[in-house]
């Protein structure tokens, strides 16, 4: 009994929905549009707004994670090339540098009216107390034990160990280094030492003589193994104990740990020469 009335509760709501469509159907809007047909309109409008919306956002966001990622390609790409310019800058820096010592040795080749031969550093000693350094010239070139070793700025040191193919080079400032100097305005003379910290102190300097801060001390070419003038150094500072000196520093003119290209003196000095006669 209970479901006969259900069925003809559904059946009444049936008849009563198509009556409501029908006559939606036939009835008109203001617009003269059935309100059937706009009612349906109007649904199935916001369906399909709805579906755009959800499109068009996918959209953009697949838009922006492609545009992000074509950015980032681009960024890697010009930090890349701005990488390489700065290496390449670097380089031409370096060859640049590398240009002007060697034009400042071949000026110096030319004016110091010597037998030189110009030779490469290859290595540094790396012991404080022993300065040395390799370079890459030996007795095939004609290099020889206690040839002077010169730079643009100055004296560099002399040959020690020479062979066949390279040669090591005591530095000035070896502790175990000296070599024959006087001041060049007073022509004051005594012997410049090393000291293995990148200064020289200058000795035997007589008691009487003149000499200040800021003299310039060059090679007196008497110990036969240096050429005669040419710079050791300044005068750093200067230090009496009574009528005697007992200190005189002396900075040295050549930056030891900047050289790349040095000269290798073949000329013998007058004092070598005549030594050599004598034992002939």
């Amino acid at each position: 009994m209970l479901d006969i009335r259900q069925r003809s509760g559904y059946l009444f709501l049936g008849v009563m929905l198509g009556h409501i469509l029908l006559i939606s159907a036939q009835v008109n809007s203001r617009s003269g549009v059935p309100v059937l047909e706009a009612v349906t309109f109007g649904a199935l409008a916001e369906v399909e707004r709805s579906i755009s919306a959800g499109v068009s956002s996918v959209r953009h966001g697949w838009s922006g994670y492609a545009g992000l990622r074509q950015l980032k390609s681009q960024n890697d790409e010009l930090t890349r090339r701005l990488e390489e310019a700065q290496i390449a800058l670097q380089q031409q820096r370096a060859l640049a540098d590398r240009t002007r010592n060697l034009e400042r040795l071949l000026d110096l080749r030319d004016t110091s009216k010597l037998d030189t031969l110009a030779a490469e550093i290859i290595a540094a000693g790396a012991m404080p107390d022993f300065r040395t350094l390799t370079i890459d010239k030996g007795t095939r070139e004609g290099v020889r034990v206690d040839m002077a070793v010169i730079a643009p700025a100055g004296i560099v040191g002399r040959v020690v160990l020479p062979t066949s193919r390279a040669a090591k080079v005591q530095l000035l400032i070896d502790r175990n280094a000296a070599a024959g100097a006087l001041v060049e305005r007073s022509r004051a003379q005594g012997v410049v030492t090393g000291g293995g910290d990148n200064r020289l102190r200058m000795d035997y300097v007589s008691e009487v003589a003149d000499v200040i801060v800021g003299d310039l001390v060059v090679t007196s070419g008497i110990d036969g193994i240096y050429p005669k003038g040419y710079v050791i150094g300044q005068v750093e500072s200067v230090e009496k104990s009574g009528t005697s000196y007992k200190t005189i520093t002396i900075r040295p003119a050549v930056d030891f740990t900047s050289l790349e290209e040095v000269l290798v003196v073949l000329t013998p000095t007058p004092t070598r020469e005549l030594a050599a006669g004598g034992v002939e």
